[in-house]
């Protein structure tokens, strides 16, 4: 039997990837729902709602990304903002590793939520170590 998480914690790729209806997508949708259904939370870093709003205002429209973010809280994932532990804890990840300093908030909010973190960005396979990642 598959061990239950504690919670989940989504990164701006696996956000991307569900907005965008790309073919990871459907299982980060899958997971979110079975999270839901299973009372697990699931955590957003507010660093990487800024990535994932300013990717798509770039791409597409401010709109659009008003609307996806809209979209988001509307799945009930829980903005998580940020204290001087979680950007303590994304320093230590960005002084270790040659990774975006907006991953490593991700990173740092699994950490300290003892959570999965949900991504399909190989940037993060230095870390499997350090934290949970449940591949998409």
């Amino acid at each position: 039997m598959a061990r239950k998480p504690k919670a989940l914690v989504l990164d701006s790729w696996a956000v991307i990837a569900y907005l965008e209806d790309e073919p990871a997508g459907q299982q980060v949708a899958d997971l979110i729902a079975s999270a839901h259904e299973e009372a697990i939370p699931v955590y957003l870093c507010v660093v990487n709602a800024g990535e994932i709003w300013y990717i798509i205002a770039r791409e597409i429209s401010e709109e659009e990304a008003n609307r996806s973010i809209k979209e988001l809280r509307e799945l009930r994932i829980q903005f998580v903002d940020v204290d001087w532990e979680l950007t303590q804890e994304a320093a230590r990840f960005k002084a270790q590793h040659k990774m975006s300093y907006a991953d490593c908030y991700a990173a740092a909010l699994a950490k300290v939520r003892k959570a999965d973190l949900v991504t399909g960005d190989r940037e993060f396979k230095p870390l499997e170590e350090q934290i949970k990642i449940q591949w998409v």
